[in-house]
């Protein structure tokens, strides 16, 4: 059943005249929305078309749409609220929101109640929306996220037949979820209305859009498959749409489906002027690029990282799904995976800092030079990246990033642990790193980024390697890859540990599973795809063509 899906799947991304459901003016394919309003019948048609932008979060485009509408009918303030909504941008990303961005907000929730929609309704629509910029210079982000998800509740408790209610209080519910919170509890709640929506809008975008989201954890992941799978033949003109499904199929390890979804998406990015959902698909791309072995064309994208680079606006903060903080994550996180997962130390090492101001986009940088360095036996220089990671943490914590200043945590903690074994601190490191797993395990990774530069848990099983401890090398590999499955580097530190602590038949299971994931692998590749073939007989070491899982 599986293959079957991903198989259509594919059709779709390369069926470039596919029909689409549902055609909204000018032949855009978004989808099937219907939001009823009070509004004239030639402002509700651009109101339809405005809303299924949005629910893809192609923001400035939806803006126009709802303009549009004001244009039509001037009256019509539940346009107000979609221009608040939209001006709130992704709600998945990374940090803070941008000042002016949410001024802009402000003004139009404030436009639309100062104008009195017709129905009570569309006046509950406004007042909920208003909440998440009421007193934004003084009230935390989340606190307002929280106040605008029990708003949209209400909404959708008081308008039962309303599904919009229902999705936008499904949207608030997974953006809004704690991500130490190891129930799901959120996530669940908000999948459950949305699948249950989706069994009867099958075209809707935002049910396919938003079930991926809710079930981007990896207990959840495997129940977005049918949604991930959809998503791109409704609304294929939406570059998000394309790039969405390979959150999927990133916490499933199907990397070839990953690959194709965002050569795709970071082609219709550059066509449409979205630069920073083209870098933003071209990271996701290249971590399956490398996951696989393809270093060369993984190469190819870090290449391409200047000329797309002298496109990009950081001003530009709603033109796609993708902030500026994506495109400066996507910057810094390219060339630091290129380096580590091909475990290249003096590239990592000598990677060219760009400041930005996203001081947890910085810190890619540091933590690569970090173990870069501690790698090569440089201790000065480890140190100095664990202090200037530090030093990021410091900030963030200033800046009231809580989330984001524990994941520079993790990865200043992470950069001491290496750097103490270096040192000859064979406890220090062993209890730094155990450390830093324990903290990676009680949180999530941002949508921001398809996984951390290296996971905690895979640095803890080479720390036991290089102390020749194969057997609780064995254990974190293994515990690495329930979360990340079918990752190069802890499907081969398994084999590699598996073989040392005398398993051959654990040993030669991971090695021929690192060789299916490495199906189309560079020739000769990388010396542990070598080893792994040198390992398995030829019989078991042949994998037959197909999607790399």
């Amino acid at each position: 059943m599986l293959r079957r899906l991903i198989a259509t799947f594919l059709l779709v991304l390369t069926a470039t005249a596919a029909a689409a459901p549902h055609q909204h003016a000018n032949n855009d394919r978004l989808g099937e929305v219907e939001f009823k309003t009070s509004c004239g019948m030639e402002a509700s048609k651009d109101f339809d078309r405005a809303v299924a932008l949005l629910h893809s979060f192609q923001f400035s485009r939806a803006i126009e749409g709802f303009d549009a509408v004001l244009k039509d009918d001037p009256t019509c303030a539940i346009a107000y609220w979609g221009r608040a909504l939209s001006y709130w941008g992704n709600p998945f990303a990374p940090g803070a929101k941008d000042a002016s961005q949410l001024q802009l907000g402000w003004d139009s929730a404030r436009r639309g109640s100062e104008l009195r929609a017709r129905t009570e309704r569309e006046q509950a629509y406004i007042a909920a929306v208003g909440t998440l910029y009421t007193d934004y210079t003084s009230t935390p982000q989340r606190s307002r996220m929280r106040l605008y998800r029990d708003a949209m509740e209400r909404v959708s408790t008081q308008y039962p037949n309303d599904s919009e209610a229902e999705i936008f209080y499904a949207l608030a519910l997974a953006a809004g979820a704690d991500p130490a919170d190891k129930t799901y509890a959120d996530q669940r709640r908000a999948g459950a209305i949305l699948e249950r929506l989706f069994r009867q809008e099958p075209n809707h975008p935002g049910l396919a859009h938003y079930i991926i989201h809710a079930y981007d954890v990896p207990p959840l992941a495997n129940q977005s498959l049918a949604a991930a799978q959809r998503y791109a033949s409704i609304a294929p003109d939406a570059p998000h749409a394309l790039h969405m499904p390979s959150h999927t199929f990133t916490r499933l390890g199907y990397w070839q489906e990953s690959i194709d979804s965002n050569v795709a998406a970071a082609e219709a990015a550059r066509r449409q002027g979205q630069t920073a959902e083209e870098l933003h698909a071209s990271d996701y791309e290249t971590y399956a690029y490398l996951q696989t072995g393809q270093d060369q064309s993984a190469e190819r994208i870090v290449e391409s990282l200047p000329e797309i680079a002298s496109r990009f606006d950081p001003k530009a903060a709603l033109v796609g799904a993708g902030p500026p903080a994506a495109g400066f994550f996507a910057l810094a996180a390219i060339p630091a995976r290129y380096a580590l997962e091909r475990q290249q130390w003096q590239e990592a090492e000598k990677l060219t800092l760009h400041e930005t101001a996203f001081p947890y986009a910085d810190a890619m940088t540091w933590f690569a030079r970090g173990l870069g360095a501690a790698h090569l036996g440089h201790r000065d220089e480890a140190v100095q990246a664990g202090e200037a990671l530090k030093r990021i943490q410091e900030r963030l914590v200033q800046a009231h990033e809580p989330y984001w200043a524990g994941q520079v945590e993790i990865q200043a903690t992470e950069v001491s642990a290496w750097t103490a074994l270096t040192a000859g601190d064979k406890a220090g490191a062993l209890r730094l790193m155990n450390h830093a797993a324990d903290l990676e395990d009680a949180t999530e990774k941002s949508a921001v980024t398809p996984g951390p530069l290296a996971p905690a848990r895979e640095l803890l099983g080479q720390i036991y390697l290089e102390l020749d401890q194969p057997a609780p090398a064995l254990d974190e590999f293994d515990a690495t890859l329930r979360k990340e499955p079918r990752r190069f580097r802890s499907l081969y530190g398994a084999a590699h540990a598996a073989e040392l602590a005398g398993n051959r038949e654990a040993s030669q299971r991971y090695f021929r599973e690192l060789l299916e994931v490495c199906a189309k692998a560079d020739r000769p590749g990388r010396t542990e795809l070598q080893a792994a073939r040198s390992a398995v007989s030829p019989s078991t070491a042949q994998s037959s063509p197909g999607s790399g899982r």
